[in-house]
This record gives structure tokens, sequence and C-alpha cells, in this order.
């Protein structure tokens, strides 16, 4: 039961009363309806609950440590002995974690690689040298061996500076660009009040983000409205590129983390690309780019993903506007 206070919280409270489970873990319990009060479900984190309630929570039983295979649809470009390179899917969780522990990249090449990737790059996230954010598509590179693992992890940490590695994207921001191209050289850190976020702060790690204008859209008035970027990446932090085009004032179109202020500016659009938005109901991000050395050979291997069908159909809305 809650005691003698003002209301306060649910996920706060529960934290209080469950020191042995994250908060993480705590908020996907609470999505999941396995909380509730009054005899009724609660799903809202936010809820607050006051003095005299009682709260249940059904804590299921603890999964396996170890991720199993699941017969996971894979979109493979190439694959060999040592490395496989898939166009991975909007919605696709790359590793397990609080709230999918199942459904994931991961339990997907498990089953389609087998043992060969047991241990590789630890238990959660085997043969994974890199992500995309769960709505991101496009092109990402899985080793399927020690050897593999080891090399592909240090071109990812030297990010190109040194080494062939290149990672390209596409994305669509609002807004027009003021020059063709430009870096964004700003620190990431944690976001200091919203934990799941990540945000531009003096003392973070270094972050630096090249970008290009491809192409430049017009709203219903025939005023700029949008700009498609061509982005490469020299570093890697947590939602790099949404983070870097919010900080300069273009966000991702459809980006209702970074940019959820800027939804109005849908109504500057035509008719057909303003439905093609709504209907994306995901950032406008997709990996078109990936340029590695084979980490066996030697030899420079480049793949590229032509936008999905969901951002295709966003950019012709957006072309036919003019």
């Amino acid at each position: 039961m809650v005691g003698d206070e003002d209301s306060v919280r649910l996920d706060r409270v529960l934290a209080l009363l469950c020191p042995d489970l994250s908060r993480s873990r705590l908020k996907a319990l609470i999505l999941a309806g396995a909380v509730a009060s009054k005899g009724s479900v609660i799903r809202d984190p936010a809820y607050h609950v006051s003095a005299g309630d009682t709260i249940t929570i059904d804590v299921p039983p603890s999964v396996a440590a170890e991720p199993a295979g699941e017969d996971i649809a894979l979109d493979i470009i190439y694959e060999d002995a040592d490395i496989v390179v898939i166009d991975k899917p909007r919605g696709l969780v790359v590793h397990p974690a609080a709230g999918h522990e199942t459904g994931t990249l991961v339990n997907a090449l498990i089953a389609h690689c087998g043992a060969s990737l047991s241990g590789i790059g630890g238990v959660k996230r085997p043969g994974i040298v890199h992500r995309l954010d769960k709505d991101t598509t496009g092109l990402m590179v899985v080793a399927k061996n020690d050897h593999a693992h080891q090399s592909l992890s240090a071109q990812f940490a030297d990010h190109g500076r040194t080494g062939e590695l290149r990672r390209g994207y596409m994305a669509f921001v609002w807004g027009a660009m003021n020059r063709p191209t430009g870096t964004i050289n700003e620190p990431i850190d944690r976001h200091p009040h919203a934990r799941e976020k990540m945000a531009v702060r003096e003392g973070g790690r270094e972050a630096i983000t090249h970008w290009e204008a491809v192409q430049s859209f017009e709203g219903r008035e025939s005023k700029p409205v949008a700009t498609l970027l061509a982005c490469q990446l020299e570093t890697g932090r947590t939602h790099q590129i949404r983070v870097h085009l919010a900080h300069v004032g273009h966000p991702l179109m459809g980006d209702d983390t970074y940019g959820p202020h800027y939804k109005t500016k849908a109504n500057a659009l035509s008719g057909p690309a303003k439905a093609a938005l709504i209907a994306l109901d995901r950032q406008a991000l997709h990996a078109y780019l990936l340029t590695l050395e084979h980490p066996r050979t030697g030899e420079v291997m480049t793949w590229t993903r032509d936008l999905p069908a969901d951002l295709a159909l966003l950019r012709d809305t957006l072309s036919a506007a003019r």
C-alpha cells in the first residue's frame, strides 16, 4: 500500500516498493498490463496513486538469459562464412532488452546461423557490432565468428577515420538547409531529465555528423518545407543523427521523440504528402550505404539499398507538391 503522502507517480512508487527490478523493467511491466490498482489494470507509468491505494504487480517468471532462435524472415543482402549483411525492416529490435525479450534480430540470427554465433560479442548481442533503432530501416552487418567480430568491431570503433568504413543514411528533415553541405560536431550524452532520450550536452561524448542536401521540397504554398539529406557518421552515438539534426532546428520528419513540436508543420504539406507522413508513423531515416573491409580477405565491399516503400512514397508525394 502507498504511504500517507500526496499522490505519487506509479512508476516512482513501484521503484521504491520493488528495488530488485530496474526502472526500465517496471515500465515494461506497466505497459504490458501487469500492474493494477483499485481492480483496474494501469498502463500509464505517470498514473498517480494516492495514500491507501493497493497496487498489485504480476511479475512473470524470468526467462532464459540466452536468447532462443526464432523463425523470423530476414532480407539477406550478402552472406559468407564470416559475415551476413541484412536490410533491416522497420519495427525490428536489434537485440533483446526489457520489453523486447523475443522477436529481435538476434533471435532471427540465432535461428539462421546456428551455433556459430555462440559467445560472439556476448550472450545478449551475439555477432552484433553496430545497431539501428527499432524503426530505422536499412543495412546492417553481423559477424558470424570471433575473427570477424574482432575485425568489424575495430572498424566500427575507428569510424572510418583511418580505414574504409562508411555508413550512409537518407534523412528527411523539416525545413530548408541554409547551405548545401555541413558538419555537426556536438557532444551527445543522456538527456538530463528524460533518460530514454539523448541530448547535445557539454561534457558528453564526441559526436560528428556530416550531411549533404540531396533534394528540397516545397509545400502547398510553394515555400520550402522539407529536405532530403545524405548523412555520414564519423562517430556512432545512440540516436546521433536524430539528436544532431533536431539540435540544429531540422528534426527528422515523423520523429515524435526529438521533433514533436514540428507536428503542426504537416499542415503545410500537400494532401498526399501529409497522408504519406501519417502513414509512415516513424522517423524518416534509412541506412542506405555500408562500406567495409572484409574481415578475412581485406577486400573493400560496398552495399547500397534503395528507400523502402514507405519512404519512397513520402519522397514521391513531397516531390509532386512542387
